[in-house]
Parts: structure tokens; C-alpha cells; sequence
């Protein structure tokens, strides 16, 4: 008889402790949302609910979208940590359309059909 409501007493433990741990995962990438002062997080917060639904399977979007921003540097991905200026995106841009027209120009020219 002891046994049988030791049994239950472990049966109903280790289901508050995976209930509890499922609700804890789900909830990292809010706190590290919130650790790094993310613009969105709220919405990761709310989807993260969302994924409990969904078993999980939008969870690794979640963190990996809590973790690509940092409040230093925002979204930039340089190493360096700088976002580019204005004059240095236009200039890339016009090198970038310079080097098109560059491999545009040693295309042979094809007959249309």
C-alpha cells in the first residue's frame, strides 16, 4: 500500500517537473530579449506562448531572432560592430552596379527566338 502512493507521489512529481521545464524553455529567448533590450520583445514573448502550441517547432526561430540583436550595435552584422554609413552603402551600391554591368558586357549576345 505504501508503495502504491510512493509510486503515485513520483508519478505526479515528475510530471509537475517536465510541465515546469517546458514551460522554462519556452521562455529563454524572452529573457534574452529582454537581457539585450530588443525592439521586439514582446512579439517574442507572445510567439514564444504561441510555440507551446506548435510543440516547440517555431523555438528555434525565436532564439535565433532574440539573439541576432544587440543594443551596442543593433542589427549590423560587421565584425567590427560599426553599421555602414550612408556615403559607404552608396558607394558599394555603385561599385556593385559598376561590376553588373562589367559581367553584363562579356555575356555574349544571344539570338532571340
Amino acid at each position: 500500500m505504501f508503495l502504491d502512493y510512493f509510486a503515485l507521489g513520483v508519478l505526479i512529481f515528475v510530471v509537475v517537473t517536465i510541465f515546469y521545464g517546458i514551460i522554462a524553455i519556452h521562455d529563454i529567448p524572452h529573457l534574452i530579449a529582454k537581457s539585450r533590450n530588443h525592439p521586439h520583445q514582446d512579439a517574442i514573448h507572445i510567439a514564444g506562448w504561441v510555440s507551446l502550441f506548435t510543440l516547440h517547432a517555431i523555438w528555434p526561430f525565436l532564439f535565433i531572432w532574440a539573439t541576432l540583436y544587440r543594443e551596442d550595435r543593433g542589427w549590423g552584422m560587421r565584425p567590427d560592430g560599426k553599421l555602414p554609413t550612408q556615403t559607404e552603402a552608396n558607394a558599394q551600391i555603385v561599385r556593385l552596379r559598376a561590376r553588373i554591368a562589367e559581367l553584363e558586357g562579356q555575356l555574349p549576345a544571344r539570338e532571340i527566338v
